[in-house]
């Protein structure tokens, strides 16, 4: 007697493996720039943590963001770090900030750039409260969302995860239209997904004011606007766009007066934990996304890897003058993959999956 079958369809991404090595064998493609990469960035974040062990506080968290947050980090990548506070000023923070510095500088770790945005101390308090206001400044906007969209905790975790859980339920409550209604029929967290959007209006707007500033590394920041700022930018909006396709009972568990925010926050927080990359291979497993356009946007990805990870193309790049990049043939290159990403994750957003397309749609741009 033949058992019948469920009804019920098995989770390709159900199992231990990334979503990039699940789409990787569902493509029957490898991308090697990406592989080598998260291997380097797992073995650096592991000495990161034996180096930095005893460099911790009871309030503190030691957080990496950039490259080694995404698992793209290579030997001429810089180390964005900042030590995050969530507790009372206390002059010990500053000196334990400079602490950790001084073990970088020793084991020949780059450092962030000058804006002071990392190396640093950041607290939790603006952060957290500041979502909007007048003292809701570049700075404190950019800490806020890296911190969901590209960070990784070194060392103790306790300041981290109060840190996360605390804007993630300000995203969370204070959108009352995930009670109270939700527009077309779809439930999407708009307060959240408004702010990662302004976040990517700042960054590009920060771009040509700092091409005006300064001319050092313009060629190479132009660049990663075209690839990881924007990689990062659509992992962040996907998710947001996930939350309309999550079990009921996590879509749906804000509505009404007695509301619980506490599935959606767990559902956040674990989509948020994954690589931007990891983000956008486990959209292209579960929706209905073309072949030809995953490949095409995880092959681009890897070409651009491959670049980044070449000294003496990164070091071209950091010289390279805007008046010189129009007849540069290394810029033409990364010019050429940027446009091709561009052109494949506009087209997974708007021509792939019908679900998707009408949520692009409708939150796009208003």
């Amino acid at each position: 007697m033949h058992k019948k079958k469920s009804g019920k369809r098995s989770d390709p991404l159900a199992s231990d493996h990334s979503p990039i090595d699940i789409l990787s064998s569902k493509l029957s493609r490898r991308w090697p720039a990406i592989s080598q990469a998260a291997d380097f960035s797992r073995r650096e974040k592991q000495k990161l943590r034996e180096l930095l062990a005893n460099q911790n506080q009871s309030d503190t968290s030691i957080v990496a963001f950039g490259s080694l947050a995404r698992n793209e980090f290579n030997s001429g990548s810089d180390l964005d770090w900042t030590l995050l506070v969530d507790g009372q000023a206390d002059p010990d923070h500053l000196t334990l900030a400079r602490k950790i510095r001084q073990i970088l500088k020793r084991n020949k770790y780059k450092f962030p750039g000058p804006t002071g945005i990392f190396g640093n101390v950041a607290f939790s308090h603006p952060i957290v409260h500041a979502i909007g206001g007048e003292d809701d400044t570049n700075r404190n906007t950019t800490q806020r969302i890296l911190l969901l969209l590209e960070s990784c905790v070194i060392g103790k975790p306790e300041a981290y995860d109060r840190v996360l859980n605390t804007i993630l339920k300000r995203y969370i409550v204070d959108d009352s239209g995930l009670r109270h209604s939700h527009a077309g029929g779809f439930r999407v967290p708009r307060f959240l997904l408004n702010d990662i959007v302004r976040y990517w209006r700042t960054v590009t707007v920060d771009f040509v004011y700092k091409q005006v500033e300064r001319n050092d590394g313009w060629a190479l920041r132009n660049a990663k606007l075209r690839m990881s700022r924007k990689l990062l930018i659509a992992s962040g909006i996907l998710v947001c766009f996930g939350v309309n396709d999550a079990e009921r009972s996590i879509r749906d568990c804000m509505v009404g007066k007695q509301g619980n925010y506490s599935p959606l926050l767990k559902h956040l927080k674990s989509k948020f934990a994954m690589t931007p990359l990891e983000i956008l291979a486990e959209v292209a497993v579960r929706k209905k996304v073309q072949h030809e356009v995953s490949l095409a946007i995880f092959e681009t990805y890897n070409r651009f890897l491959n670049l980044l990870a070449q000294d003496d193309i990164r070091e071209h790049m950091q010289k390279l003058a805007p008046d010189m990049a129009s007849k540069d043939r290394t810029f033409a290159k990364f010019q050429h993959l940027g446009q091709e990403f561009h052109e494949n994750i506009v087209s997974l957003l708007y021509h792939q999956d019908k679900g998707l397309r009408k949520l692009t749609e409708w939150y796009g741009v208003f």
